[in-house]
């Protein structure tokens, strides 16, 4: 009980904290994370411990998902070339640079000094998601950042897992790259036949609180089975949530649809406030592993770890886009329009937050590993700093790149709405009725609308009149129940009514996208 009552206060604290990030417009893990280490070491605080696979199955597995989901294939088509320098190029750099210093400064064997390397080396794509959707930035860099942080995670942890069974001499490095192939190609396959058959499952499921709780199950399924196997569980759930996004919203009714992304957001965002706030928590429990002696050598690893973490990631984006702008110089104008800029760079390679992954798979290593305290306190240490250092400076460093206001996906959302709306006019102009020329009325105008850029947000007549007498509709209802004439059962059913007259009525754009 006490341990429930503790994840209550933990999440109200959270949700507070959360509150205030958004009008310091600050990343809220950096928050987060400095508030659990503030707890951790306030006196009599009790000491919460994270079991590794529980906690990459709970807080990675669905907060993956959801991002992979709202993932745009043609984004991950077009920027392909940097999504594989930084998900790949990018953590064999950080990998190789970091197990360098290890090797030299604190004197680890090579295998766990590239082990160090992979635990610290990817960012994490619940702190990158949680950067993107407070500030607005340009479309190129927002898909680029997002589809690294699908992937990055899944090339370290490749990485990672030859590693550590080298250093404890149950397989030899040099017979890694058959291993990783046959988990990445595995990966794939694994993923896609999940989807499918999660696909079969849920199309037949027609009450929207089983179809949401058989979600929640086979993301947690997928994850655990695909790591039972030993294939890479985040390209298998990578691969499962982008087959499922592909079929699943068209073979799913509107209220299933409404009730299952409403579910989503709110169990999302409860993961990643309590991911963060427990990473803060491990503050004590981690430092308090480290001998006496060796304390000040351990901090002194941790730090320069830490720097040259951030200082590797932005070598790296600026050298390949210093690299890839000189290639393009003689392409095509549309290619050189779509080059990547160094003020990108800059901000891709300062969004290196690591997170709840980095933290995870250090104290997931074994017991006896060569290293393991002076390797784990490093991993905190890169977690807690980049959310701290980069996270609370990012809204400064925005503001000195200065970007143009990208309103690329605002354009795409009323060129389709036009689309969408002719469309409807098209099927019913075969209808003669006096009915069908009212809604033919109603398209006309929401399309005329949809046709100016400026005004595509903005409410026809139709919709404030709709809205206008909704809003009666309710105050009608609130007193048909206080008078007794009906009872909440019906009250609530004619609630859900209105509710959806509301959300049809509502101008365009006046609701924000639901996640997954």
């Amino acid at each position: 009980m006490a341990l429930f009552e503790l994840t209550l206060i933990l999440l109200l604290i959270a949700v507070a904290l959360t509150a205030l990030s958004r009008h310091l417009e600050i990343p809220y893990p950096s928050l987060l994370a400095l508030a659990g280490v503030a707890l951790a070491f306030v006196p009599g605080a009790p000491t919460i411990e994270i079991d590794p696979e529980l906690a990459l199955a709970l807080f990675i597995a669905p907060v993956l998902l959801d991002a992979a989901y709202d993932t745009s294939l043609r984004d991950l088509k077009r920027y392909r070339l940097s999504l594989l320098l930084l998900a790949l190029g990018a953590v064999v750099f950080t990998t190789l640079v970091v197990a360098f210093v290890g090797w030299k400064m604190a004197g680890l064997p090579i295998a766990a000094a590239i082990a160090l390397g992979a635990i610290v080396a990817p960012p994490d794509a619940v702190a990158a998601s949680a950067v993107l959707s407070q500030f607005k930035v340009p479309h190129r860099i927002t898909a680029i950042l997002q589809g690294e942080s699908l992937l990055n995670d899944a090339t370290a942890l490749l990485i990672y897992r030859i590693s550590v069974s080298a250093a404890i001499g149950s397989v030899m490095l040099k017979d890694a790259v058959p291993v990783i192939l046959l988990a990445t190609v595995g990966s794939v396959v694994a993923g896609y036949v999940f989807g499918r058959v999660s696909l079969l499952a849920l199309t037949r499921i027609e009450d929207a609180a089983s179809s949401t709780v058989v979600q929640f199950a086979g993301t947690f399924a997928v994850w655990i089975i695909a790591d039972k196997l030993g294939l890479s569980a985040i390209i298998t759930i990578v691969v499962y949530a982008i087959t499922i996004a592909r079929t699943a919203p068209r073979r799913m009714s509107a209220r299933r649809r409404v009730s299952t992304y409403s579910v989503w957001e709110s169990a999302v965002f409860v993961l990643n406030v309590l991911a963060f706030v427990l990473m803060g928590l491990q503050a004590r429990s981690i430092v308090g592993r480290l001998s006496g002696d060796g304390q000040g050598e351990a901090f002194l690893f941790a730090a320069t770890v830490l720097g040259v973490v951030i200082v590797a990631r932005l070598v790296w984006v600026m050298g390949y886009v210093a690299v890839i702008r000189q290639f393009r110089r003689f392409d095509g104008e549309g290619q050189k329009r779509d080059a990547p800029t160094f003020r990108g760079a800059v901000l891709v390679g300062w969004c290196g937050m690591r997170g709840l992954v980095t933290l995870v798979v250090a104290i997931a290593l074994p017991a006896d590993f060569p290293g393991r305290d002076p390797i784990v306190l490093a991993a905190f240490a890169v977690v807690l700093g980049t959310l701290v250092l980069q996270g609370m400076s990012l809204k400064p460093l925005l503001r000195r790149l200065n970007f143009e206001r990208d309103t690329s996906i605002d354009r795409e959302v009323a060129e389709a709405r036009v689309a969408i709306m002719q469309a409807a006019l098209d099927v019913l102009s075969r209808k003669t009725s006096s009915a069908a020329a009212v809604v033919r009325e109603q398209y006309e105008a929401q399309r005329r609308i949809a046709e100016n850029p400026d005004d595509a947000q903005a409410a026809t007549e139709y919709d404030r009149l709709r809205l206008y007498a909704i809003k009666r509709q309710r105050d009608r209802l609130e007193e048909l129940r206080s008078n007794g004439t009906i009872g909440d059962e019906a009250y609530h059913r004619l609630e859900e009514e209105i509710d959806w007259s509301e959300l049809a009525a509502a101008p365009a754009g006046s609701f924000q996208p639901l996640t997954t």
